[in-house]
């Protein structure tokens, strides 16, 4: 997928030290087990060489990922999100319309027994700390901003399954359903050419959409990874759905 593009084309920024990409969904931060799938990691180190990761974004997940260019702002880095100092804002959309505006959610998170490459809801689990607030509330679905404070696995997802809202388009914890204009649209015709209608979303609505961290100079970084088209278009018809 990433091949048609140049890395220029979502890089945000760019330092001797740094840099940070506006990854698509449906492509891997870094290699998988297998490595068969190209990862921006691997593409990144063709250009870079060396090349150090520093957190990871699910592969169906867009947005902020920041990969580090050094040994020296590997360790600054790594050691901020170790310590809990970055702060990392998402946003998504959920199935359904949350009781609660915010909140808190603090269920701790552990591997699913049977079901591999899942996590779950347990008590034995690892603390995991996710903060939400809607920000749209269209009925059917709402756009909603979580700030993480732990990294787990699918936190997010697992988080909004067991709120009973989860992701839209979430094959592991939703209906995986994608969704599409002619749901939202009295009158949709497909056009002449198409058999069949395609999503206006179709994938894990989730984005990464917000880093904040340290430089090593003590100055504070707050980068920003624009909503994709897909998602943007999708809360445009939501919003004129609503009216």
């Amino acid at each position: 997928m990433l091949l048609h593009y140049h890395l220029k084309d979502f890089t945000i920024k760019e330092t001797e030290d740094w840099l940070a990409l506006n990854k698509p969904s449906g492509f891997l931060s870094i290699p998988d087990r297998e490595g068969k799938e190209v990862s921006l990691k691997s593409l990144l180190k063709d250009k870079y060489g060396n090349i150090f990761t520093v957190h990871r974004i699910d592969k169906d997940t867009s947005g902020l990922i920041l990969f580090a260019k050094n040994e020296t702002a590997h360790k600054h880095l790594t050691k901020q999100f170790e310590e809990r100092k970055t702060k990392k804002i998402y946003c998504g959309l959920v199935i359904g319309s949350p009781g609660e505006k915010n909140g808190t959610i603090t269920q701790p998170i552990a591997e699913h027994p049977a079901l591999n490459g899942t996590m779950m809801v347990h008590r034995k689990g690892k603390e995991a700390i996710t903060d939400y607030e809607v920000l749209n509330d269209f009925g059917i679905y709402t756009f909603v901003q979580f700030q993480i404070h732990t990294g787990r696995t699918h936190q997010i997802r697992v988080h909004m399954k067991d709120m009973g809202h989860p992701i839209v388009c979430d094959p592991l914890y939703g209906d995986g359903k994608p969704i599409l204009v002619s749901s939202l649209k009295k009158k949709f015709n497909l056009s002449k050419n198409e058999e069949s209608e395609k999503p206006i979303l179709g994938r894990l609505a989730l984005h990464s959409h917000q880093l904040s961290f340290l430089e090593q100079d003590g100055k504070m970084i707050t980068l920003e990874a624009a909503l994709p088209k897909d998602m943007s278009a999708t809360l445009q018809q939501l919003s004129k759905w609503k009216k």
